[in-house]
């Protein structure tokens, strides 16, 4: 029972979110960028396109790279954090950089998606934030079977109408009030 609340918890988070879509369909973990690079911590799943996450090379940090040395590209990409920059340590300038770089190698439609993610993500409260982490490791912990069962039910959820895909919310809604034992108890 447990186990398929789990299932239709994060089939609905995910679902009505509209993240981690890709990453579910591909089964392969989303990547992100490192807790200090967003504000309130890392971006959903499916904000950065599925594969590996950027490695830097092994061996000696890299230089600083002061603002004013950056490709005019480069400067408009990271614009953002001009004002930040030359305060960055170096490994944090170069993992911006190579993800700016990513940036522009992204097909228009990828670079859409991703940006409409990360205004959804800009928009929650950080207790939202905090549940779709939690959310996305607890999907990341589920064996690959069970990944594929909670994938095909995502993707049935998504072919129902959206009349359809309301009532199984409140339906959802109503059994996670009750719970196998009825509805809590009134507080005084």
């Amino acid at each position: 029972m447990r186990r398929c609340r789990v299932f239709v918890s994060l089939l609905l988070v995910l679902g009505l979110g509209g993240i981690a879509t890709s990453a579910m369909a591909q089964q392969v973990p989303p990547p992100g960028p490192p807790p200090g690079d967003f504000p309130h911590g890392p971006p959903p799943p499916g904000m950065l396109p599925p594969g590996p996450r950027p490695v830097l090379p092994p061996g000696p940090p890299p230089p600083p790279r002061p603002w004013q040395t950056l490709s005019a590209q480069d400067r408009e990409m990271l614009g953002p954090v001009a004002d930040k920059w030359d305060t960055f340590p170096p490994q944090k300038q170069a993992r911006l950089l190579q993800r700016a770089q990513e940036w522009e190698s992204l097909p228009p439609a990828e670079r859409e998606r991703a940006r409409q993610n990360f205004e959804q993500w800009q928009k929650m409260t950080p207790q939202q934030r905090e549940q779709v982490r939690e959310n996305s490791k607890r999907f990341q912990e589920l064996s690959p079977q069970e990944r594929a069962q909670l994938h095909d039910a995502f993707q049935r959820f998504q072919q129902l109408s959206p009349e359809q895909q309301e009532q199984l919310r409140r339906q959802w809604h109503h059994d996670m009030r009750n719970g196998p034992m009825g509805p809590p108890p009134p507080r005084h």
